[in-house]
């Protein structure tokens, strides 16, 4: 019964709906494979199981009934540990919180829950949400299920490896600089950032007082086994800020079109003056292109006519503005800047996407990669601007591994990231789909379609 903790969670959902497998059963299979295969990997970092087993038995009792149920009816989840749950730890992966247990849950997980989900445990993350690996002095280290010399990105890297390892339905993340999209890259997941604004964003814990405001360029995004999914779980997620459900709605158009032919796509996949992409990886990407070309699609190497070194270093000085309240004083000053100069990239941000909506006129999907690296060995040793990465032989800024990432977040466009297949080394690698401004349902179609013809999930290996 082992293959069934690794099938979609559409079709976990059609298991429990046409009684093929209760949800109980599934919590169980979940908890026994986390008891039995956790210790390496270090994805789920605090479980529920009590009240987990609880609410699949209701869940149970409702199927049998007859009851109407929700999409995500019965299917037991973990939660990315950023994020705030009702009656349950939530850390932010930080010693200031090892004892809080929120009252309320988090906007995002009360959707999940009114579908039918049930949350059973946490996922592990670098303290704060900010690094592209997971560690904290809380829970230690979250290792590739691929490869345990490795990482599983960052900073929802327990999410991933705890999808990528059949540990749970789905999952939930954050992202601000690839939080979802890089460890769904490195540990052969599908992820999804949303459209900024899109899914509600309170309840994240990314300093001691967070959660009680929106944070600049932040996302709250699924990560699944499968674009169809992420579909359904945007479906769930998609809505305004509590405060504003009185009156908005959320209605996003369907994709444009059914196949790779009825879309005109853009690659950008190399930047003169930015450093290589690691050539194995660089390989799966340039394959890909090809096998898409093959298959009809209408692509070419085109991307938007912005500069990628001042969009990314914009990126860069307003995460630095978003992340700053959890920052000791003296280092949050610095790092903000004043109200002034946040008006000033605000501005440039508004230019830049002005820029982004009239190319995406033309051109319907950007293709480009997640990261410079497929998952790289653990490095814990100094701060994040102090670490270097090697590729290629050349010496490049650690921070570097979320120039792709934060060159789309910064726009607040949505952009999924399908697995593509693996490298020479095993390793399985991802591509950033890209579409324009609430268009998300694109970027989760051509998503599906690559995955079709050159990859998707597959369990790794002992899972």
């Amino acid at each position: 019964m082992d293959d069934v903790a690794t099938w979609s969670a559409l079709r976990l959902a059609g298991a429990i709906r046409s009684r093929e497998i209760s949800s109980r059963e599934l919590l169980k299979l979940y908890l026994d494979r986390i008891h039995r295969l956790n210790i390496d990997v270090n994805a789920v970092v605090t479980l529920d199981e009590e009240r987990a087993s609880a609410a699949a038995g209701e869940a149970d009792a409702a199927t049998a009934r007859g009851d109407s149920i929700g999409p995500l009816h019965g299917l037991p989840v973990t939660i990315k540990d950023a994020i705030e749950t009702a009656g349950l730890r939530s850390t932010g992966g930080a010693e200031a919180l090892s004892q809080h247990v929120p009252t309320a849950d988090a906007p995002a997980v009360a959707q999940l829950k009114a579908a039918g989900a049930i949350v059973f445990g946490k996922t592990n993350l670098p303290e704060w949400s900010r690094d592209v690996q997971t560690y904290n002095d809380l829970f230690g280290t979250t290792n590739n299920p691929w490869d345990p010399t490795l990482v599983p990105g960052g900073s929802s890297g327990g999410a991933a490896a705890a999808v990528a390892c059949g540990f749970t339905s789905f999952e939930l993340g954050t992202d601000i600089g690839g939080s979802v999209r890089i460890p769904a890259h490195c540990c052969g997941v599908f992820g999804l950032k949303p459209s900024f604004g899109l899914v509600s964003q309170r309840g994240y814990l990314d300093h001691a007082a967070g959660g009680t405001t929106d944070v600049d360029i932040n996302v709250f995004g699924p990560m699944a086994r499968s674009a169809a999914d992420l579909d359904v779980l945007l479906d769930v997620l998609a809505g305004p800020a509590p405060e504003a459900a009185v009156a908005w709605r959320v209605a996003l158009p369907e994709p444009r079109g059914t196949s790779l032919a009825d879309y005109r796509i853009g690659v950008w996949f190399d930047e003169p003056g930015q450093g290589a992409i690691e050539s194995s990886y660089s390989a799966v990407l340039t394959d890909v292109v090809a096998k898409l070309a093959d298959a009809g699609a209408r692509i070419e190497p085109a991307h938007p006519p912005v500069d990628f070194t001042d969009q990314v270093a914009l990126f860069f000085r307003l995460v630095g503005a978003a992340i700053s309240p959890g920052l000791p004083a003296e280092l949050a000053e610095v790092t903000a800047g004043s109200h002034l100069d946040w008006l000033q990239r605000d501005r440039e941000r508004a230019w830049l996407r002005s820029v982004w909506s009239k190319w995406f006129e033309t051109y319907d999907i950007l293709l480009c990669p997640v990261s410079p690296t497929p998952a790289f060995p653990h490095q814990q040793e100094g701060d994040l601007l102090e670490r270097q990465m090697i590729i290629e032989g050349s010496p490049r800024p650690y921070i570097d591994h979320s120039a792709w990432a934060g060159l789309i977040g910064v726009v607040g466009l949505p952009s999924a990231v399908p697995p593509i297949g693996r490298t020479a080394a095993g390793l399985p690698v991802g591509m950033q789909v890209v579409a324009p401004y609430l268009r998300d349902r694109d970027a989760i179609r051509i998503a599906a379609l690559i995955a079709e013809i050159a990859g998707g999930y597959e369990p790794p290996p002992g899972f």
